[in-house]
Parts: structure tokens; sequence; C-alpha cells
């Protein structure tokens, strides 16, 4: 359990996230992930990272109820963690050295988004739902990264309605590379991985750097500035109660309800 590296053929690392039942990262966690793919990113062998997970979905954002469990003994300090963990495990992604493919089954919540949104390339499974309800836990943020998954109008009305997108309407929109059976989700993503890795190590180290260089949108200041919202909303006792309420739903007709049960 936790973050893992393996290197399956040269050029590659596959770095696997598994905190079960459904990848509800702790606070630590985030951090495991950020420093798991900046030590793949420094290694002069790598030239392309895959970012997978175990278990029933991707991500599921971050561990309610360990933010639960501090605030109730009245502090803040788990919020404060889980978001800047998630902020520098995003950053890790996209501002690693080499590019990053996302192998994304199952769910990808939350903080999930933060991850794909960031990535390089995105390979799904055919039973793949992305999105961010966010507004349905009390939070806010990560609308940085679905900005760059879908257009301006749609990330919206997802945003606002906590909805989600399957894996083949992001493939129709272009942000998702390739959507394949769950059963071949990891060779897909390892296919893609085996032909950025056989560019020339430096090369596309150089091309990372640029390609990053030439977004119209800073992605850590833009994430950084919706932060401060869901921190707002936190100090106002907003989001309590709407967690609180989250806790205690039994209903199971979303993607999910029992991500940090």
């Amino acid at each position: 359990m936790g973050v893992s590296t393996s290197s399956p053929e040269k050029g590659i690392a596959v770095v696997t996230v598994d905190f079960p039942p459904v990848n509800a990262l702790p606070v630590r966690g985030w951090y495991d992930l950020a420093d798991a793919l900046r030590a793949a990113g420094r290694d002069p062998d790598v030239r392309c990272v895959v970012l997978a997970s175990e278990g029933r979905g991707f991500n599921a954002g971050v561990d309610i109820k360990e933010m639960q469990r501090d605030t109730e003994s009245g502090g803040h300090g788990a919020l404060i963690g889980a978001n800047r963990g998630c902020y520098e495990a995003f950053a890790a992604v996209y501002e690693c050295e080499v590019p990053v493919v996302a192998a994304v089954n199952g769910f990808c919540l939350g903080g999930g988004i933060g991850l794909v949104g960031n990535a390089d390339a995105i390979v799904a499974s055919d039973d793949a739902t992305f999105g961010l309800p966010e507004l349905d836990r009390g939070a806010l943020g990560a609308a940085t990264h679905l900005a760059r998954l879908v257009p301006q109008h749609l990330m919206r009305a997802l945003y606002y309605t906590s909805r989600t997108a399957t894996a083949r309407e992001l493939h129709a929109h272009g942000s998702v590379w390739k959507v394949v059976p769950r059963a071949e989700l990891r060779a897909a993503a390892l296919d893609l991985a085996r032909e950025i890795a056989r560019k020339d190590g430096s090369l596309i180290r150089l091309a990372k750097a640029a390609i990053n260089g030439i977004d119209p949108v800073d992605v850590r200041r833009s994430y950084r500035f919706e932060q401060g919202f869901t921190f707002e909303a936190n100090l106002s006792g907003v989001a309590d109660r709407i967690r609180d309420t989250f806790g205690a739903d039994t209903d199971t007709d979303t993607a999910i309800k029992g991500e940090a049960k």
C-alpha cells in the first residue's frame, strides 16, 4: 500500500498509487506521490513516466475523513496539509522533467483531475469517469485542471453540477489519447510511453520544458488562487456543514460514496 515506482523496461518508470479501498489519499500520500514523480523525472535513464493506480479507481481525491477528524479536534492541519500536498503532487506531474502518461481506470475524481489535467497524455479504460464533485464535498479547486480536459463552458457545467464525463467523451474532446478495455489499460499506456521513450533523452526533456513554457495558463498560480477560496469556505463553516452531510449520506448512485470511509 502507498506509492511505489517500478521500471518495467528501459527508459520507462511506472509510478503506482495504491491506497485501498478507493485511492483517497491522506496528506502524506500526496507528498509521497510528488516525491516519486520528481525522483523519476530526475533519473537520467528515464524518458517517460506512467502514472497508474491499483484497485477500484484511479483516484478519489483527498481523504475527507482525515480532514473531518482534524476539524473535530479544532485544527486545520489536515486541510492545510491536503492543500499543500495536492499542490505539490499536481506540480510534480506538470514539472516532471519527462512526459507523464496517466493510465486512468474507474473513477478519477477531485484530486485525480488535478493529476491527469497536468499530465502530458491520458490513456483511459472504457469504464473511466472524470469529474469534480468538490461542491458536494464542501471544497473548491482543480477547475484549473478540468479546463485542460474539456472546453470552458462544459468545464463550468461539470463543476457546478458535480457531474462526471466518460473517457469516451473526453476522447471526443481530444484530451484522452486512447480508450481501451480495462484489461488492456496498462499495456496501452506502456505502448505510448515506449514510443515516447524512443526519442533522444536530452531532446525529450527540452521538449517538455519548451511546451510547458508556452502554456497560456500558469497552472501553479491558477490552482493556488482556487485554493484560497477552499480555505475561505472552511473558515466560514460552509465546508464543514457540507462535509458532514457527505459523510452521513448513504446514497451510492454517484460514482462512489465511500472515498474516505
